[in-house]
C-alpha cells in the first residue's frame, strides 16, 4: 500500500492546470457502447477509476486506440457479452462505482445486462434504486440475487414512457438516458440531475443522432431512435479539482493561478469559497488566488453562523465539502457544514481533530467547524485516506501543517487525481510518494 510523505508549512506558487471531469469520463466512455462506430474522446484523466473503466470495456470487447496521453477512441462493434457472467468481470466491476453505468446502454442497445453491487468510496449507503425503476418503467425486467450481490436486468424491447424520478441522482439520471435514446416512442424524465456533466452527456448522445431536449433542465424529452453514429466528444474541466486547488491556495497562504478551470460550468463553487472570506479572481478561463495570510467566514445577513449545504445542481456538490470544512478551520469564525446526501463523509473529520482541529460533530451529517484563524496551526499526523474528497482534503491539511504528515490508501486519492503530487511539486509542495 502507497503513502504519500508531505513536509507541511510550505507556501506554493505557480500555476497548474485543471484535469478532465472524473465524473463525466465514467458516464461518456460508458456511452460508447451505444454505437458499433468509433468515438473520439478528449481529455480523459488519467486516474484509477477511469483507467479501470476503460480496460473493462477492453475485455468487453471495444475495440480502444490511446491517441495520445488523455484522448482515445472507443469502437464497440463486437462485444462479447459471454463476458458479463464471467469471474474476472465479476471482480473487476464489483470494484468500480462507475460500472453501474453499462447498464443502460447495455441494456439499451442488447436488451440485456449483468451487474454486480459495484464498490467505490466509504460514504455511506448509495441506493440504485433510481437506476433499476427509471431501466423497468422502460420495460426491461429486473432481478436482484443477494448471495451473490448480482443485478440482471433483460429487455425484449424497451419503450419510452413519462417518469417521476423519486430523487435527483446524477448516474440514475445518466443510465436510464443511456438506455432511453434507443427506446421505442418518446420518453419524458421529470426531476431529472442537470449537472454539467449530465448536459455533456446529453450534448455527446445528441452528437451520435440521439434526440434529446430540454437539457440544462431538470425535464428532459428523449424520442428514440434506431440506432447511434461514431462522434467527437471533449470532457470538460474537473470542477472537483478547481475547488480543491482553491482550497489548497487558501490554506498554505500561496498564490496560485489554476488555468482552464471551465469558469461558466462552475455554478456557485467560486460563490462558495468566498463566503468562507477566499478571495479569487477570474482571469478569462483561469482563477487566480492572490496570497492571504487569513480570512474570515462570513455570517448570514441576521448575524447568524453561515452554513454550507450540498443539494443538487446548481446547488453546491457534495464533493467539494470535505474540501470546504478543512478549509474553515483555518479560517477566522465558524461555520456549519450540512453533507445531507451521504451519512458516512463526514467520519474523517477525527482525522482533523487529531490535528488540532476544533470540530464538533454533531451527527452523521452535520459538523461545526469553529475556525481560529492566524492562531491556529495543524500538527502533523499519520492517517489513511478513507475515501477520494476525504483524501484530497487530508492532502490539504498536512500540506497546511508544521512538521512531517503521512497519508497511506493513498489508492483512493489517485481515484480522483492524475499524478497529484508531481503536480503539486511543480508548485514548490515538499511531498514524496512511498
Amino acid at each position: 500500500m502507497s503513502a504519500f510523505v508531505i513536509e507541511g508549512g510550505h507556501r506554493l506558487q505557480g500555476e497548474i492546470t485543471v484535469q478532465g471531469a472524473k465524473n463525466e469520463a465514467l458516464q461518456v466512455i460508458c456511452a460508447t457502447l451505444l454505437t458499433p462506430e468509433e468515438v473520439l474522446i478528449e481529455n480523459i484523466p488519467d486516474i484509477l477509476d477511469v483507467n479501470n473503466l476503460i480496460q473493462l470495456l477492453r475485455d468487453l470487447g471495444v475495440e480502444i486506440t490511446k491517441v495520445n496521453a488523455n484522448d482515445y477512441t472507443f469502437k464497440a462493434k463486437n462485444i462479447k457479452l459471454d463476458y458479463l457472467r464471467s469471474k474476472e468481470f465479476f471482480k473487476k466491476s464489483a470494484s468500480l462505482r462507475g460500472s453501474v453505468m453499462l447498464v443502460g446502454p447495455l441494456v439499451g442497445r442488447f436488451g440485456q445486462a449483468i451487474i454486480p453491487k459495484p464498490g467505490g468510496d466509504k460514504i455511506g449507503r448509495r441506493r440504485l434504486d433510481t437506476h433499476f425503476e427509471g431501466i423497468q418503467k422502460l420495460g426491461a425486467e429486473f432481478n436482484y440475487n443477494p448471495d451473490k450481490q448480482l443485478y440482471e436486468i433483460k429487455a425484449d424491447r424497451l419503450k419510452g414512457c413519462y417518469m417521476l424520478l423519486e430523487e435527483a441522482s446524477v448516474t440514475g439520471t445518466a443510465n436510464i438516458l443511456m438506455a432511453a435514446v434507443l427506446a421505442e416512442g418518446k420518453t419524458t424524465i421529470y426531476n431529472a440531475a442537470c449537472e454539467p456533466y449530465l448536459q455533456q452527456l446529453c450534448h455527446m448522445l445528441n452528437a451520435m443522432g440521439a434526440n434529446i431536449t430540454g437539457v440544462g433542465s431538470n425535464l428532459l424529452y428523449i424520442e428514440g431512435v434506431k440506432t447511434l453514429g461514431g462522434c467527437k466528444h471533449r470532457i470538460l474541466p474537473d470542477m472537483i479539482e478547481v475547488g480543491s486547488f482553491i482550497g489548497l491556495a487558501a490554506m498554505t497562504g500561496s498564490e496560485i493561478t489554476i488555468k482552464n478551470v471551465g469558469y461558466e460550468y462552475l455554478g456557485i463553487i467560486p460563490q462558495s469559497f468566498r463566503k468562507l472570506g477566499i478571495q479569487l479572481e477570474q482571469r478569462g478561463d483561469d482563477i487566480h488566488i492572490p496570497q492571504q495570510d487569513s480570512y474570515t467566514i462570513d455570517s448570514f445577513i441576521d448575524g447568524s453562523i453561515m452554513t454550507l449545504a450540498d443539494a443538487p445542481w446548481p446547488g453546491l456538490t457534495p464533493d467539494l465539502l470535505s474540501v470546504l470544512l478543512v478549509v474553515a478551520t483555518k479560517a477566522k469564525g465558524s461555520v456549519l457544514i450540512h453533507q445531507k446526501m451521504f451519512e458516512s463523509r463526514l467520519f474523517f473529520v477525527d482525522k482533523l481533530i487529531d490535528m488540532g482541529a476544533q470540530i464538533i460533530l454533531c451527527d452523521p451529517h452535520r459538523a461545526t467547524v469553529i475556525g481560529l484563524g492566524d492562531q491556529f496551526r495543524l500538527r502533523p499526523s499519520r492517517m489513511s485516506s478513507p475515501d477520494i474528497r476525504a483524501g484530497i482534503a487530508l492532502l490539504i491539511a498536512a500540506l497546511c501543517a508544521d512538521g512531517t504528515s503521512t497519508i497511506e490508501n493513498i489508492e483512493q486519492i489517485d481515484r480522483g487525481y492524475q499524478d497529484i503530487d508531481k503536480r503539486l511539486q511543480s508548485l514548490g509542495a515538499k511531498i514524496t510518494r512511498k
